[in-house]
């Protein structure tokens, strides 16, 4: 059946999608979400809307569609029913309980970057992936149909360290510290990082207050060669594109299936040949027991050495804040006090020596820990961090106090005296993107008090910042539900009391 071409001027996400007029669809033989083939110099397959507005005769197309065919208005092309992608058979097997094959695994991602399936069939794969689990064998095979998929960083080099953490815990401005160490040694480490999701910051945010972080792959590879190491957002560059799809799907349901496959196939996309994955631990992070992330690095560590990818796993305390700022520009500017010796940050530095460290004997040094503290205080960390700086396009004499940081703030004194109980992380990310974070930049909390530390009535616990006085307000309603901090004595038994039924909120976060 020919149409005419109606171009609509719209793009849908990276999916090719067509409006048809309900008479035509009738007439074609198909309903809304099957397929048809769209036939001009080439032939692509499209996912079918069916709408009133779209006049018989005609079809409305998307600019992806409008792209890959070099259509123009009003010309006529061959529109005929498609048969619905193989692919999705291979999800209703999953769905059914049934072990999915390596190459039912690379035709169904290699479908969904190219845009063959809808959103809910994503969606229901994923679900599939919840509710079944992935085994070992389909991680594998799911982490190396999606660099299949997407493009792979060329690194001449026999060894490419990487570090990662499975997120969860505020304030982890640990890789804009670890990165300059392993490198500043001579170690090649090209770090791409993510976008804050459900955080107040991603590591791309965070770097983003010091520097440029959206490149090409041509332009990462000169940054690496005149540095020996980034810290980019991979968002720019296609590395692993079905994970970026996948994120989407898992954070509008609230699940995260794919927590292995998505780490480990953006790692093997760069080369990775050496890598340390940080699994914070505790209250309010992903991993309740240090049992679980145990359980999480057997995992990791067997997915690594299937990747061909020597991997080692270090289980942190995640029960409050890293360091003592949260927002992109608050823990840019305590990152460079710390690497510039201003400041004595002893959980972040502890934290940082320690993934460092255990890169280091990862990578065959000895005495780790020492090696990574030594570059820290001697300088070497700051001189290669402004290197990498300036290789990216960034300012490499940028100090803490050149980081703007929201005018706008409220403290927030103890009503009490005693000491610090415990901080909900949970809370903490509300409060920060309350105040505007991660988009407003300079907007995020510091805490001046953190768990264990004595605090008298009147002291000033934390100071929340923002950019704009209406999300400083925001944010201040927001303390007003539940504070994120608990100060008592040491004996003191009670939290909270419950005098009717509560509505129960959930931690979830998918940011990595």
């Amino acid at each position: 059946m020919k149409l005419k071409v109606k171009i609509l001027g719209i793009d849908s996400g990276g999916k090719p999608f067509v409006f048809l007029n309900n008479s035509d669809a009738d007439e074609i033989n198909v309903t809304a979400s099957e397929r048809v083939t769209l036939q001009s110099k080439k032939t692509i397959s499209a996912i079918v809307n069916t709408s009133s507005t779209i006049e018989k005769g005609s079809m409305g197309i998307t600019e992806e569609i409008r792209k890959s065919l070099s259509l123009k208005h009003n010309i006529s092309i061959d529109v005929e029913v498609a048969p619905f992608p193989k692919s999705l058979q291979f999800i209703r097997n999953k769905l059914s309980g049934k072990k999915l094959l390596s190459h039912e695994i690379k035709e169904i991602v290699q479908d969904i970057v190219d845009g063959n399936l809808s959103e809910t069939e994503i969606s229901a794969f994923v679900t599939s992936l919840h509710i079944d689990k992935l085994d070992l064998d389909e991680a594998t095979s799911l982490s190396q149909a999606m660099v299949d998929t997407g493009k792979i960083l060329q690194i001449n080099k026999k060894i490419i360290a990487d570090k990662h953490s499975i997120g969860g815990v505020p304030g982890d401005k640990t890789t804009l510290l670890v990165i300059p160490i392993i490198a500043a040694e001579g170690f090649t480490i090209p770090k791409t990082s993510s976008r804050a999701i459900t955080s107040v910051a991603g590591t791309a945010d965070r770097a983003e207050a010091l520097m440029p972080v959206e490149f090409t792959m041509k332009k990462m590879m000169g940054i690496i060669e005149k540095a020996n190491g980034c810290i980019v957002w991979g968002g720019a560059i296609d590395l692993a594109p079905a994970d970026d799809i996948f994120v989407k799907t898992e954070f509008s349901l609230h699940i995260d299936p794919l927590l292995l496959p998505s780490i480990m196939s953006k790692k093997k996309a760069v080369g990775t040949t050496h890598l340390v994955v940080d699994i914070p631990t505790g209250r309010g992070s992903k991993m309740k027991t240090p049992g679980e992330a145990d359980l999480l690095a057997r995992d990791i560590i067997e997915l690594g050495k299937r990747l061909g990818i020597h991997t080692h796993c270090v289980v942190t305390f995640g029960d409050q804040p890293i360091g003592n700022a949260v927002g992109p520009a608050l823990e840019a500017r305590e990152a460079l006090e710390v690497i510039t010796n201003r400041e004595n940050i002893p959980d972040l530095i502890d934290k940082t020596c320690n993934i460092a460290g255990s890169l280091f004997e990862l990578l065959g040094k000895k005495n780790g820990y020492a090696l990574a503290k030594k570059i820290l205080e001697s300088g070497k960390a700051e001189k290669k961090l402004r290197e990498i700086i300036k290789a990216q396009g960034g300012n490499p004499k940028i100090m803490p106090e050149d980081i703007p940081i929201g005018k706008h703030f409220y403290e927030v004194r103890s009503e009490k005296s005693g000491q610090v109980l415990w901080i909900e992380n949970r809370l903490v990310v509300e409060v920060g993107r309350a105040a505007g974070a991660p988009k407003d930049k300079g907007a995020g909390i510091v805490f001046a008090k953190k768990i264990g530390d004595a605090v008298k009535k009147g002291d000033i616990i934390y100071t929340v910042y923002a950019e704009k006085p209406h999300k400083l307000e925001r944010a201040k309603s927001a303390l007003l539900t539940q504070p994120p901090i608990g100060i008592g004595k040491k004996t003191d038994m009670l939290i909270h009391m419950v005098k009717e039924s509560p509505t129960v909120e959930r931690t979830f976060v998918i940011d990595r």
